[in-house]
């Protein structure tokens, strides 16, 4: 706007300022114009378009003529000679550029020959650009230029036509996985001694030939993964560091004279180079640092202290490029720090470590002062300290204090660094150049230093030309229709009063569609939102007393504000009145020049504000030319932004898109001055102008290309304008001269001491405290940094100090105010002049006394620490090859406990066929008596024969039956001879030393019918029978039919027994034994065959050679009827033929002996689930016998290896602990993880994680089940023929008989093997009571298995006990999240209690209190175990028979982020979603629309294929995140009622997987399963393996990284390195994939020498790829 100054003052200062520019354009290396008329450049000349308002006095008038005339040739002609290399030419060498020139002569365009361009009034300037188009066919190369992008395009296509980059796959990523399972050692000492050994020997020779492989690769793979990730990966998924390492190039490596004139100077003598931005001064910087490293490493040598260089700097983007730079150009170790690195927490030690590992440090000045003053590191040990943009060294900042606080205070100059600093102006304010220049040097203790002879540095260092362009005065900020509507019904909101306020300045600088605009923005969904959120907030903070009503009414007239704002109808900017002020005019028409064709150019547009930036940036991407691609650079403000674009990384990722030409015209602030490293501009303009010299000196910096540009934007009238122009122009000729006077061998003043007195009288009298032992130092500057840190390292978070000052007497005096947590609460300060002063008093005195009462250490920290968990970087997971030997429970301890007295009463178990015609012959059941009363067992399956199976079932009495001495002495009898005839060993009768007894069973048996029928049901007449008469005695006389079905004994061999089947007359003893009788040692007759006695005792047995021959047949010695046969005993011959006088008649009945064969069997599940049982009990848990059973049972080896082949397979255990240990481990996860939400409401979603993690690792799992000796009852033994028989009894004959019965038995069992069995148990637990719905049990299990406080609950109402509501949980809800539980229940049919809860579910963590509700991060904790628990619950009683490998891997499309952001989409839940981002609101709605039109093309007669979400890219994470923060917040909000989580399951999520078959492919594609299955069933390999292990740093000092290899047949295939073996895993299968998927079968034999069979072989952890966790 026009500042009030008359007309003819402001066109003569107008017009000195335009002759002073001429002057300066002279002394450029190029020929210029020195016409006056062409230095300045009227907007107002070019014709304007159609509705844009004319103005008068459109022409340019000198003082001495007020000539107006030129002609279009002229200007034409001049705009040609120009223009051409910035338009045409941009960026070619100069003989090119001129071979250029002329070929390009007959291309005319409407460019201005010098420092500006106009089109004549007279000439329109369409008629311009026709006549510019006319001579374009002519000239087929700049048609080319024209049309280049499209050629790029068309190359590019058909670049992608050959073949689609492997970089486009994307990888989907594996869920979280909880265990590292790795192999477990053999555990049991059965088995084929070389199956066991070839196993054992190629996993040892596997870990050998790994474990070598890593060592050699441990300081390299780290490296290697990076140099891999950089070239591959997009700029969008690298890191800061990745980005700038990535477009960093070599330094000029010959520098020029003016160079290496100042390193020769800052080589003697501390200085402050002075040069124009892009002249190289970070040169000369590592030219020094070479220097000054080479003379470190003489000193070292010699043995002197070490020292360190620091390279110092303003800014955390700075960092990483000046690493970079520093890193290309030196051979020595560099290392980096910034803020975001925790370097605040580091100790002495750590920074003690840094200098002596590296030769240079880069990092912010805040850094190394903070440093300095906790006296980590010492002045002493620095060598240089080079001061980038080094006029920031003035008041308090971080460079002057390192200055004043610690390089001063070192009176020995010896060990003060040298000092080098860098800037292109040493002064950045509007005051005195000489004395600021002045007080820089004395700061610093340098010297003010440039070039001897500028006119080299001109010619060295491209200046460009400088214009003025003058725009028409502007008006008074005002109010555009929008806005009057606006402020007339809501300008009394406060919180609007800024948006309005910026509207307004809108309209006057830039227009009123970019006002319009300003509305559009801030009340834009993601933007109102965050504005309701700092509403609430506020009320909240505030402890406002206005009613919640009043709350919500000022809310719903936001909510009005965004509809009116929203319906608003935006006229195109060039379509409307005033729609662009006259000031964008000017800068369009400057920019549709520029970029009316394609170009190489680039264009740096400055403006003060960073709304303008924005604004100007969309504005532009709709009114610009074609060839025009605008974007914005604006730094952060106070550490937030309004949008991802600022953060320190889009930056950089902004710049390197202008570097590359995606964006060509950046609108930026102040960011982009100085620092940044920026591509060289064709054109820079002030839109805003300069408030300083430093910062005219940089911007005009950035305009470094030949022929460039920097134009000065000024108002019309407006002489603050131009005598801004004319101050900064006089401030550089000011500073040129001083440099220029500056004597070359001058001394410092005062016998070279700087005279740094006036700056340091005004601290004279502030305090300084120096901590006697460590030398830390507290000063008035620091004592504000250091009470903020000790206040945040309280136990509790804590509010910051609260400062409150009060005037007494005309002097300030401050009381700092510390949180309640603190020990000391309260400290004032002395009176001071200032407000600033009087704060930092007061905290100097709160330090002292924190110091004083020892709650700081001798380096001013916090002695208070926030702890965070233990353990909570610990590898919490086991050592999957390690194992030991575990005593093992071989019997239960109730016989143990009911031995050793008769007892007089009896509990029955009856044990009966329920398919007894499949045993081949007839049976009777048997009843097992015991002292105490049996569970109900579950019945066992028996296979019987070939293809023939039946249930051996067991009914328990409830009641016992009373039994006399007489009674139990036959019981007894009879059982002893079972163990006799049938088994072949003889025990001592001793009944109260009996475990339990057996009896036969009255055949008319139909169940219990009561407790007097009991004894009556045993078959008393065959007990009887059997304890009368040992044995049926055989006769010469007995009939023929009283020798058929009875139970054959041999004297002598115990193995063989027979049933006989009848008499043969035909045959007699002497006789041959016919042909298809089963083989025997003695064949010579029928008689022969039947004696077993040894040689010598078969010719003194004297035999009759008239006894009948019976045909019988052979009983198999079969006790394991658990198992299938085998194939021996199928083909196995037992057909006989025997004469009864050797042999032995037993007086058991046939159908008693028969059963009796099925004892051993039955004995042993028994006892199994007696000490599963006792496992129970032990623990205080009621489970059911056969899931108990099933929880410890472990059948081989690597039980835990899933589809692997098994070790060592103890046959006919039963079903394993896989499966239970699958759904146990998942209610593990959902159990803790609600009892640490429910105890730590204030945690941290990480915090979170960690306590639950120490709870369910393997590792305490472990620990827990050792000290309850749960080895002991593990199953890892199967069917055992000696183990079955009773203990207690003494064996007098048999096999064993002299065994000592109180033997020790051992099995080995990997670590893991027993955490697995707890997780097992809760399973067990929870699906003993799964029909009821109770899940106490479980809650109880894991309450005693995890043995942690954080889940001390009995059972599960008890989650809800320990929950307290959080108070903004129970704050009254306002009308929008009121209206937010309103809308989830027509929805989804829930009504939320506390809609602020559900609000919280949909608050994203860029907010992280939207309104003192915070965000989802601890709901969706809860709600990921309550999603995981009830798919799992689905997935394994649907697929009951289903291994865990794939329970897991279709699991994963259930959960996975794929499938619930397709969810989240179509319940709606994104567009609840409360965030602050445009990356979060542009993928968001990236997705939702692709997802949309996915579900719309897999929809066929209004039926949704279910798989439809599969076959998009993969979604951004929050938006699964709010389908598990939703159910966290149902679960709470019902009162913890899991049948809420359960409903919610069946309605939206269970359709989708019905038909689990459609996910095979999703499962599958999981590289490490994908990996297992290419190999085993594509290329019949079993040799292999995937090993991962951890890898120390280069410096060996804590792990850093898991590195995993694929080997095949003991060669290394591929390796992969992530932070955690699971990733690690994944790469290194995806990248073996890579390698054998293009091999042929018999290729990979080749290549690999393959011979296997096809069987699988061995994946470590392939449970990584998916567990509950």
């Amino acid at each position: 706007m026009a500042s009030g100054f008359g007309s003819a003052a402001y066109d003569a200062d107008l017009w000195d300022l335009q002759s002073a520019i001429v002057e300066t354009n002279k002394t450029q290396p190029r020929p210029i114009s020195t016409d006056l008329e062409d230095l300045f450049f009227d907007c107002r000349d070019v014709p304007m378009q159609q509705n844009e308002i004319p103005t008068s006095g459109s022409s340019l008038r000198t003082p001495e003529t007020g000539s107006d005339e030129i002609t279009t040739a002229q200007r034409g002609q001049q705009a040609h000679d120009l223009w051409h290399a910035l338009l045409i030419n941009a960026g070619k060498p100069e003989a090119e550029e001129a071979e250029a020139v002329q070929r390009d002569s007959q291309i005319r365009t409407p460019l201005h020959d010098h420092d500006m361009f106009m089109a004549d009034p007279r000439m329109p300037m369409k008629q311009v650009r026709s006549k510019e188009a006319e001579a374009i066919p002519k000239n087929p190369e700049a048609q080319n230029l024209m049309y280049g992008h499209d050629t790029f395009a068309a190359g590019l296509l058909k670049g992608l036509a050959k073949g689609k980059p492997k970089d486009f796959d994307a990888v989907q990523k594996a869920e979280e996985a909880q265990h590292a399972s790795e192999d477990s050692e053999p555990e049991f000492e059965e088995g084929e001694p070389s199956q066991k050994h070839q196993a054992t020997e190629r996993k040892r020779e596997y870990k050998r030939k790994f474990d070598k492989w890593a060592r050699q690769h441990a300081k390299i793979i780290t490296d290697e993964e990076i140099r891999l990730r950089k070239p591959a990966a997009a700029d969008e998924s690298l890191s800061i560091h990745e980005l700038m390492q990535k477009n960093q190039q070599q330094i000029i490596t010959d520098p020029r004279e003016y160079q290496l004139e100042l390193f020769e100077r800052a080589k003697k003598q501390n200085i402050i180079a002075v040069l124009d931005t892009g002249s190289g001064k970070t040169l000369i910087a590592v030219l020094l640092l070479r220097h000054i490293i080479d003379q470190e490493l003489e000193d070292r040598a010699v043995g002197k202290n070490n020292r360190t260089a620091f390279f110092l700097v303003h800014s955390v983007a700075l960092v990483f490029q000046q690493f970079e730079v520093l890193n290309t150009n030196l051979d020595q170790s560099i290392a980096r720090f910034c803020g975001d690195m925790n370097t605040d927490l580091w100790s002495k030690e750590t920074w003690q470590t840094h200098l002596k590992e590296n030769m240079v440090i880069v990092c912010t000045a805040e850094i190394l002062y903070q440093c300095l003053m906790h006296s980590f590191i010492g002045i002493n040990q620095i060598n240089l300290l080079i001061f980038d943009e080094a006029h920031h060294a003035k008041k308090n900042h971080a460079y002057a204090r390192i200055i004043k606080d610690f390089y001063i205070t070192e009176h020995d100059r010896s060990k003060r660094p040298r000092v080098f600093g860098m800037t292109a102006s040493p002064v950045d304010v509007r005051s005195d150049f000489t004395q600021a220049a002045k007080d820089l040097e004395a700061m610093l203790h340098c010297q003010i230093a440039t070039t001897a002879d500028l006119a080299l540095l001109r010619t060295s260092v491209s200046r460009p030309n400088e214009s003025i362009a003058e725009y028409q005065t502007l008006l008074h900020p005002y109010e555009t229709d929008l806005c009057r509507e606006l402020q007339t019904r809501y300008g009394d909101i406060e919180s609007l009063a800024k948006i309005f306020k910026h509207a307004k300045e809108a309209a006057s600088e830039l227009g009123e569609w970019c006002a319009d605009q300003v509305f559009f923005f801030a009340m834009g969904e993601k933007r109102a939102n965050k504005l309701e959120s700092k509403v609430e907030k506020d009320y909240v903070k505030n402890q406002d007393t206005r009613p919640i009503e009043m709350l919500d009414e000022e809310l719903n007239r936001l909510r009005e504000v965004q509809e009116i704002v929203s319906n608003w109808k935006c006229l195109d900017p060039t379509q409307r009145q005033n729609g662009l002020s006259p000031k964008v005019q000017v800068l369009r028409r400057y920019l549709d020049l520029i970029f009316e064709r394609p170009t190489d150019a680039r264009c740096i547009v400055f403006v003060d504000k960073r709304y303008s930036a924005r604004l100007l940036s969309e504005l532009f991407a709709r009114i610009g030319s074609p060839h025009l691609r605008p974007g914005k650079l604006v730094g952060a403000r106070n550490g937030q932004s309004d949008d991802a674009d600022s953060s320190v990384r889009q930056q950089i990722l902004t710049l390197n898109k202008f570097r590359k030409g995606i964006l060509n015209c950046l609108f930026a602030t102040s960011i982009a001055e100085e620092g940044l490293d920026i591509p060289e501009c064709n054109l820079v303009i002030r839109f805003d102008l300069y408030r300083t010299l430093i910062q005219y000196i940089q911007s005009r910096g950035r305009a470094r290309h030949v022929e460039s540009k920097y134009i000065h934007m000024v108002e019309k009238g407006n002489r603050w304008h131009i005598q801004s122009v004319r101050d900064v122009r006089k401030g550089e000729e000011v500073m040129r001269l001083f440099c220029e006077s500056l004597p070359a061998d001058r001394l410092l003043q005062g016998n070279n001491e700087p005279n740094l007195g006036a700056t340091l009288d005004k601290e004279k009298n502030l305090r300084v405290f120096v901590d006697p032992t460590s030398g830390a130092k507290l000063t008035y500057a620091s004592s504000l940094v250091i009470l903020a840190h000790f206040v945040s390292c309280l136990p509790e978070a804590s509010s910051p100090p609260n400062y409150m000052v009060s005037v007494e007497h005309g002097q300030y005096t401050c009381e700092v105010v510390l949180p309640e947590n603190s020990p000391i609460h309260s400290a004032s300060g002395r009176p001071s002049s200032k407000k600033s002063l009087a704060r930092r008093s007061a905290a100097f005195e709160a330090c002292l006394l924190l110091r004083q009462g020892g709650h700081l250490d001798e380096h001013l920290l916090s002695t208070h620490h926030r702890h965070l968990p233990a353990m909570r970087n610990a590898h919490l997971a086991l050592n999957m090859n390690k194992s030991s030997n575990y005593d093992m429970r071989i019997k239960p301890l109730i016989w143990q406990e009911t031995r050793g007295s008769s007892p007089t009463s009896l509990y029955m178990t009856i044990f009966s066929l329920d398919k007894p015609e499949n045993l081949g012959r007839t049976s009777q059941p048997m009843a097992l008596l015991t002292r105490t009363r049996m569970p109900a067992f579950p019945s066992v399956l028996l296979h019987l024969h070939v293809n023939r199976t039946s249930n051996l079932n067991f009914d328990s009495s409830t009641e016992s039956f009373s039994v006399s001495k007489d009674d139990l002495e036959k019981l007894n009898a009879f059982t002893l001879r079972i163990y006799k005839d049938v088994y072949n060993k003889k025990f001592e009768v001793n009944e109260a030393a009996m475990s339990y007894w057996f009896a036969p069973v009255s055949k008319d048996y139909q169940g219990f019918t009561g407790k007097q029928a009991l004894h009556h049901m045993l078959d008393w007449k065959t007990i009887d029978y059997v304890y009368e008469n040992e044995l049926w005695e055989w006769s010469i006389d007995a009939p023929a039919h009283e020798l058929e079905n009875r139970y054959l004994v041999d004297r002598w061999d115990g193995g063989r027994r027979f049933w006989s089947l009848k008499v043969l007359p035909h045959l007699g003893p002497d006789d041959p034994v016919p042909h298809d009788a089963a083989s025997h040692k003695y064949m010579a007759s029928i008689l022969d065959y039947s004696v077993s006695l040894f040689p010598k005792a078969r010719k003194k047995a004297v035999w009759r050679h008239d006894q009948p021959v019976i045909h019988a047949h052979r009983i198999l010695h079969r006790l394991n009827w658990l198992d299938e046969l085998t194939e021996k005993e199928v083909n196995v011959n037992n057909v006989a033929y025997v004469c009864p006088e050797p042999l032995l008649f037993s007086a058991l009945p046939t159908p008693v002996a028969a059963m009796a064969y099925l004892i051993p069997s039955a004995i042993t599940r028994v006892e199994s689930y007696l000490i599963a049982l006792e496992t129970c009990d032990t623990l205080g848990l009621t489970i059911r016998p056969d899931l108990a059973l099933e929880a410890i049972t472990k059948d081989s080896d690597n039980t835990e290896e899933h589809r692997q082949e098994q070790i060592h397979l103890q046959r006919g255990m039963g079903k394993n602990y896989e499966r239970l240990e699958f759904i146990g481990d998942c209610f593990l996860k959902m159990a803790t993880s609600i009892s640490i939400f429910c105890l730590c409401p204030q945690n941290d979603e990480y915090e979170y994680h960690v306590r639950r993690m120490l709870m369910i690792c393997n590792k305490n799992l472990l620990e827990v089940a050792t000290s309850r000796k749960l080895y002991e009852y593990i199953r890892s033994v199967g069917f055992s023929r000696r183990n079955w028989y009773p203990q207690g009894i003494k064996l007098l004959e048999g096999k064993g008989v002299n065994k000592v019965d109180n033997q020790v038995y051992k099995h080995q069992l990997g670590d893991k093997t027993v955490a697995d069995v707890c997780e097992a148990l809760i399973g067990a637990a929870l699906l003993s009571h799964t029909s009821t719905g109770n899940m106490d049990m479980a809650v109880k299990a894991v309450t005693v298995l995890v043995a942690s406080p954080d889940h001390d609950v009995a059972q599960w109402a008890d989650y809800y006990k320990l929950y307290s509501k959080p108070a903004y949980l129970l704050t009254q809800a306002s009308a929008v999240q009121t209206n937010l539980a309103a809308q989830i229940e027509r929805k989804l049919g829930y009504r939320f209690k506390y809609p602020r809860l559900l609000m919280s579910a949909f608050v994203h963590p860029s907010l992280p209190n939207f309104g003192g509700i915070p965000c989802y991060q601890r709901l969706e904790f809860l709600g990921d175990s309550l999603l995981d628990m009830v798919s799992v619950n689905f997935i394994f009683n649907k697929y009951p028979d289903r291994d865990p490998q794939w329970l897991t891997e279709h699991k994963m499309a259930m959960v996975s982020n794929k499938f619930l952001s397709a969810l989240a989409v179509r319940l709606g839940f994104h567009k609840h979603l409360r965030f602050s981002g445009s990356i979060v609101e542009s993928q968001t709605r990236d997705y939702a629309q692709e997802i949309s039109e996915a579900e719309k093309e897999h929809t066929k007669d209004d039926v949704v294929a279910p798989d439809y979400w599969t076959a998009t890219r993969n979604p951004p994470k929050w938006l699964a995140d709010t389908i598990e923060s939703y159910l966290g917040a149902v679960f709470v909000d019902s009162d913890f009622n899991f049948s809420e989580i359960e409903r919610f399951f069946d309605e939206h999520i269970r359709w989708f997987f019905e038909d689990m078959s459609i996910y095979d492919t999703f499962a599958n594609n999981h590289p490490v399963t994908h990996l297992h299955n290419h190999l085993t069933l594509s290329l019949g390999c079993s040799n292999y393996k995937l090993m991962a292990s951890p890898v120390p740093n280069a410096a060996g000092t804590e792990i850093k990284h898991q590195v995993a290899v694929v080997m095949v047949h003991g060669e290394v295939v591929a390796s992969g390195a992530a932070a955690s073996s699971k990733n690690a895993k994944v790469k290194a299968s995806e990248r073996a994939l890579e390698v054998l998927k293009p091999l042929a079968p018999f290729e990979f034999r080749e290549r690999w020498g393959c011979d296997c069979d096809g069987e699988a072989g061995e994946v470590e952890g392939m449970d990584d790829i998916g567990t509950a966790i």
